[in-house]
């Protein structure tokens, strides 16, 4: 599959929600020659587009900010903070690139504008890693608090040489396979409403023990433990990166010129989010809060248990959104002669395989800490920060002044440090859980 192609309209989900479809309509136009295009209608208000950038925004960020903190002190907030100001600054660099060429449909045709074809491989490549990684991150997550609701419960599977949750997170994977095969995803677009209503009921839950759950919020927090930055920055980063659907809402919007105004809003909105969570959680719990702070919370009250299957059931509304447009380019590779039916097949197939890989990798490397730095260090810095700058760079070269081309080479080399080394931290954390617990085998 050549992935530079993996670049449809029908692409608008990140790691976490897509934009609400029914803002965005498209008709026919026809070209005076027999032929029709596709012309977005533009219906998005700017209340409209604030509340889907702000959606899509919210994720997986909430789980593991407040361990973030409190691995990296309170003083690591402003990293955090930094984090949602520079990535408001990028979206406004996107949107200035998107104003260039009303032919740029999605985040890869900015990077062919900007570099050519070579551009627009390297864009679709990271885009689609970070979809994948953050899918197993989402996948890790069902099967831990799988097991924090079913713990201390065991069913009669000894022959699958599967936990109980591993067996169940199976179970709801393979409920989730039916949703890969479908082509129209409108079918179940209700999942995106769906997937929202989870994420704020997980912050809800967290406000609720800390206003009425008899968990006092007085745990301390360090000051600032700079060995751990590196590691934390990936986490902290990945709360912001889903800069690849923003394409879908500037052209969504009655009027794109307030895009800008939009980023600032969201951006706003989600950092104040974050941060309210990320203090609340490591109040909370403090040095014993888990990457996941569902994890933490007292098992005993109904509001725990609504987090915890909020954060199971979150995954389930995510898979088809991210794998179908990838699958469907297998489709638009097949030569017309092949039949509506076996295309059908040969697309629900590959989707199949990818959501398969994706439980496989889950239930081999279960440590959602580390994989999810990971994919913030390893690729979504990239995709948040340095292709935003680097293309807008480009693009406008000719008309950069000299302050914007310093501010912009310089959070690239800032950026790519913080992105090496959190890699390389990550990894190393990763690869030493791995080797442990294959000796604790022997």
């Amino acid at each position: 599959m050549n992935i530079s192609d993996v670049c449809s309209e029908e692409y608008n989900t990140n790691r976490d929600l897509h934009v609400h479809d029914e803002k965005k309509l498209t008709v026919l136009i026809d070209n005076g020659d027999g032929g029709a295009r596709k012309e977005d209608v533009k219906t998005s208000s700017f209340l409209h587009s604030v509340i889907n950038m702000s959606a899509i925004l919210i994720g997986l960020g909430q789980l593991s900010t407040p361990y973030a903190l409190q691995k990296g002190g309170w003083a690591s907030s402003f990293l955090l903070i930094g984090f949602g100001i520079l990535c408001a600054y990028t979206s406004h660099l996107l949107g200035k690139c998107l104003k260039k060429d009303e032919k740029i449909r999605n985040y890869s045709d900015i990077g062919n504008h900007a570099f050519g074809a070579k551009g627009k491989v390297i864009a679709s490549t990271f885009i689609y890693l970070e979809v994948f990684m953050a899918l197993v991150s989402f996948t890790i997550a069902l099967n831990d608090n799988l097991a924090t609701v079913f713990n201390g419960k065991h069913l009669n599977i000894s022959w699958t040489h599967l936990s109980t949750s591993q067996f169940l997170t199976v179970a709801a994977v393979i409920l989730a396979l039916p949703t890969v095969w479908l082509k129209d995803l409108s079918k179940i677009s209700f999942l995106s409403v769906v997937g929202i209503i989870l994420s704020f009921l997980i912050f809800y839950s967290v406000m609720h023990i800390a206003a009425f759950g008899g968990v006092k919020a007085n745990r301390s927090i360090p000051v600032l433990r700079l060995h751990n930055i590196p590691a934390i920055s990936g986490l902290y980063v990945f709360s912001f990166s889903t800069h690849v659907v923003f394409p879908d809402i500037y052209r969504s919007m009655k009027d794109p010129s307030k895009f800008t105004e939009v980023s600032i809003v969201s951006f706003t909105i989600v950092t104040i989010f974050y941060t309210t969570i990320a203090f609340v959680g490591a109040k909370l719990f403090g040095p014993e809060v888990s990457s996941q702070v569902t994890l933490n919370m007292p098992k005993h009250l109904i509001v725990t248990k609504i987090a915890l299957w909020a954060t199971v059931l979150a995954p389930l509304t995510k898979y088809a959104f991210a794998l179908v447009p990838i699958a469907s380019q297998y489709d638009r590779k097949l030569p017309s002669s092949v039949s509506s039916k076996t295309r059908w097949f040969i697309r629900g197939t590959v989707g199949s395989m990818l959501l398969i890989l994706v439980l496989i990798l889950a239930l081999a490397v279960p440590y959602f800490e580390q994989v999810l730095g990971l994919t913030g260090s390893l690729v979504s810095i990239s995709v948040s920060i340095i292709f935003p700058c680097a293309f807008y760079t480009k693009i406008y070269w000719s008309q950069i002044s000299k302050p914007f081309l310093v501010l912009n080479v310089s959070l690239i080399v800032i950026a790519s440090v913080l992105g090496v080394l959190g890699t390389i931290s990550s990894s190393k954390s990763l690869v030493n859980i791995v080797i442990k617990k294959s000796l604790s085998v022997m």
